[in-house]
């Protein structure tokens, strides 16, 4: 089950204090501390090294980058009601408390699934109070919000409508069906992407250099390989990524060492890949996929799906090739092959991963086990080739656009056949220019559906089909 309680998530600020003092975060200075890094030294890296502001934030650029709505809000001190949509590790909790820290308010956090009515108005009646006393305002982050049943989502709508409560809630399913419309209604959805590999690798650099909460002071070094290897095993997860990290350097002794492919493999229990998603290897097993489906070999086109997946490679990616070869190398052969294709593209966004794993190898496999023809992609390619070299004339008289006054006067539509009024909904006429009339671009084959095809235009145009 996906979450992002307080225990895992990447990127989150420390929680405030009843009164909404903040209790500390990590490199600040005062009384706190001492106390503050004798409970970093045994928090994990990731929660060690999560973002304290803006300019520690890495990623989601299109929710909170510079001059984006919500960044300016907060800016300005005027903090709507949010619910932020997306993948473990891309920074939900963070952005709820660094909101609340750079705001100045109250952070009340809850998590839907041990949370009930009861927790709530409890929260409401302590806003109510630091509001009266204090002029604070409160957060309340809501993880898992999803899980919020009806009754409960409903009791937070007076709240939010009168502004006692900011709320912030984070979700890994998509809000507009999880989601009351009333609640939806008042607030905002923002969404979150899954992290790149290059936005990992950064994140994991600094963890490397950073001597105050990170790795910095004990002397570890790992090749950009290794931290490429580390991101892909993370698949756009930051918290996944520096706990790997973490894990790496503890298999090292204490006087530091350099972090090798081998340690993360033992760590992992699988063999990392080796597949730069922008390099050589990336284009090659990307091509070995697609010639597999085209040749019919299932097994093999399994086999380089399995490669992508485990790489971490990007699922709409894939799905798009997929999609391609269901038109270019099946088309209409089997037509279902594309419906099947474009389906499971759809799907593969809606679900995610790990389930669109099976999503994809359901299409993959029909595609591959299809009937082919590439008669549709050879067919446009011939007639775009005319189109951009020879002079192909006018379009005929007859097929004309013929619904605008005057358009007769100009032999608009005039003598044009309209097949359903013969037998077989078929009368021969010209339909090509006269310049090109005996023009040829779509050569069915003899393969699946396709064939059934061939023979209705055969008997249609036995002249082009001899």
């Amino acid at each position: 089950m996906d979450n992002d309680n307080d225990s895992l998530d990447l990127f989150a600020m420390p929680p405030a204090d009843a009164h909404g003092k903040s209790s500390g975060r990590a490199g600040s200075s005062g009384s706190g501390q001492s106390v503050a890094a004798g409970v970093r030294h045994f928090e994990p890296l990731a929660r060690r090294m999560r973002p304290r502001s803006f300019d520690e934030f890495i990623g989601q650029q299109e929710a909170v980058g510079r001059g984006h709505f919500l960044r300016r809000m907060i800016e300005m001190d005027q903090i709507p009601s949010i619910i932020f949509y997306g993948p473990p590790g891309t920074g939900k909790t963070t952005l709820a408390q660094m909101i609340a820290s750079m705001t100045d308010s109250r952070f009340e956090k809850l998590n839907a699934v041990a949370a009930g009515i009861g927790d709530i108005r409890r929260i409401v009646k302590e806003a109510d109070e630091a509001r009266r006393y204090y002029q604070r305002r409160t957060i309340v982050f809501i993880d898992e919000i999803h899980r919020f049943n009806k009754s409960q989502q409903d009791v937070l709508l007076p709240y939010v409508e009168d502004g006692r409560l900011i709320l912030i809630g984070a979700t890994t399913e998509n809000p507009f069906f999880e989601v009351n419309h009333a609640l939806l209604s008042r607030v905002r959805i923002v969404r979150l992407y899954q992290l790149t590999d290059a936005q990992l690798v950064a994140i994991l650099k600094r963890a490397l250099s950073d001597k105050e909460r990170g790795l910095g002071g004990q002397h570890i070094e790992a090749d950009d390989n290794v931290l490429q290897a580390m991101a892909q095993l993370a698949g756009g997860d930051a918290r996944m990524a520096l706990n790997l990290l973490e894990g790496a350097a503890a298999m090292l002794p204490l006087s530091g060492g350099e972090i090798t492919l081998p340690m993360l493999e033992e760590i992992t229990g699988e063999r990392v890949q080796h597949y730069d998603k922008q390099g050589d290897n990336h284009y090659d097993t990307a091509s070995a996929f697609i010639k597999s489906m085209r040749g019919s070999d299932p097994d093999a086109a399994l086999h380089y799906l399995a490669r992508m997946l485990a790489a971490g490679e990007d699922v709409k990616f894939i799905a798009r090739r997929v999609v391609i070869c269901a038109s270019e190398d099946v088309g209409n052969a089997d037509p279902q092959a594309l419906v099947v294709a474009n389906a499971a593209a759809q799907a593969v966004q809606f679900v995610g991963m790990p389930e669109a794993r099976i999503i994809l190898a359901q299409a993959v496999t029909y595609v591959a086990s299809a009937p082919k023809s590439n008669a549709a992609y050879l067919g446009i390619d011939r007639a775009l080739a005319d189109v951009r070299t020879k002079d192909c004339g006018t379009v005929p008289a007859h097929l004309r656009d013929a619904h605008y006054k005057g358009a007769a006067k100009l032999g608009h539509g005039l003598d044009y056949i309209y097949p359903h009024d013969y037998p077989h909904h078929f009368k021969e006429q010209a339909y090509l220019p006269e310049k090109i009339r005996t023009a040829h671009y779509y050569e069915p084959t003899d393969n699946g559906a396709e064939a059934k095809i061939h023979a209705y235009l055969k008997a249609c145009w036995p002249k082009r089909f001899q």
